[in-house]
């Protein structure tokens, strides 16, 4: 059997992991003389993932159709891989595992969509794999002043992040969030690796902002759980918001982004004046996702 063309992202993907770890915090003993290359050799690696030179070379070359998860697992103990990594690597190496390319629109279930709806006292959204926003509450309008006005097409939260300047001003922490954003997308690009729009999408930011070229070069990855943001808003200034991201049952490739508060605190007060001044009830209509596809 011919093996299939060797994977540039996985390549690059194990060249970047094991670049950032040093003998010293892999567990080796010191090594005299000047390194030619940052962090890990690959025979390092090798030796501490208990497999030969050559199967590692052949792996870190995109030639990855004969390796099996034992080596995998092996591997990503050794370059000390988060369990977010070791998912991006196994979606890398093996691509029985990726999700199928759907030919479905996508969608957000009505159910959902009146959910976000139902709840008044907190943002809410729904974005889609390419986090495309799929529907958001009234207080998620606001949040994000002047999205809503953007066509439905361009709803996406990597380009608000990147190609909107006021990205820059509400997000407190931007160089963060929108590293996180980038992330994201590697991520996904990993299960959706014949996406044309996705392509579309990092094509388009790449040829656009300096600091989305440099960091999908990193090829780190994020999958958000929980945490805080910090805003500046125009209207009411600061807010310091948390979120917790969740999966909806039936869609592995949308995340439910749930924003919460402290009670009596400066950030809860700002929220409930940004309420009273937003009377805007629109909302993204789930029968017309704008081309949303997978």
């Amino acid at each position: 059997m011919t093996e299939r063309v060797p994977d540039t992202d996985l390549r690059e993907f194990l060249r970047t992991r094991r670049a950032r770890i040093t003998p010293e915090q892999a567990g080796l003993p010191p090594q005299p003389g000047v390194r030619r290359v940052p962090g890990l050799r690959r025979e390092e690696v090798a030796q501490l993932a208990g497999v030969s030179v050559d199967c590692y070379v052949r792996l870190e070359r995109g030639r990855s159709a004969s390796v099996s998860v034992s080596v995998l697992e092996a591997v990503a103990r050794a370059l000390q891989l988060s369990d977010t990594e070791r998912d991006h690597l196994f979606a890398l190496a093996k691509p029985t595992r990726r999700r199928p390319r759907a030919t479905a629109t996508q969608r957000a279930r009505p159910g959902l969509v009146q959910a976000l709806e139902n709840i008044t006292d907190i943002p809410a959204l729904l974005l889609g794999h390419r986090l495309d926003v799929l529907a958001t509450n009234r207080l998620a309008r606001a949040l994000y002043p002047g999205f809503e006005d953007l066509p439905a097409g361009e709803r996406n939260m990597a380009r608000f992040a990147f190609l909107n300047d006021a990205a820059r001003d509400l997000y407190v922490d931007w160089p963060d969030n929108a590293r996180n954003t980038v992330g994201m997308l590697r991520l996904y690009a990993s299960h959706h690796p014949h996406d044309p729009r996705l392509a579309q999408l990092v094509g388009e930011l790449s040829v656009n902002d300096g600091d989305f070229r440099r960091w999908w070069a990193d090829h780190d990855v994020f999958q958000p759980r929980y945490g805080s943001k910090r805003y500046h808003h125009p209207l009411v200034g600061d807010l310091t918001l948390g979120f917790e991201a969740l999966t909806p049952a039936g869609d592995p490739d949308q995340i439910l982004g749930l924003y919460t508060v402290e009670p009596g605190s400066p950030s809860e007060n700002a929220l409930r004046l940004l309420a009273s001044w937003t009377a805007d009830n629109t909302h993204i209509n789930p029968e017309q996702p704008a081309e949303h596809e997978h």
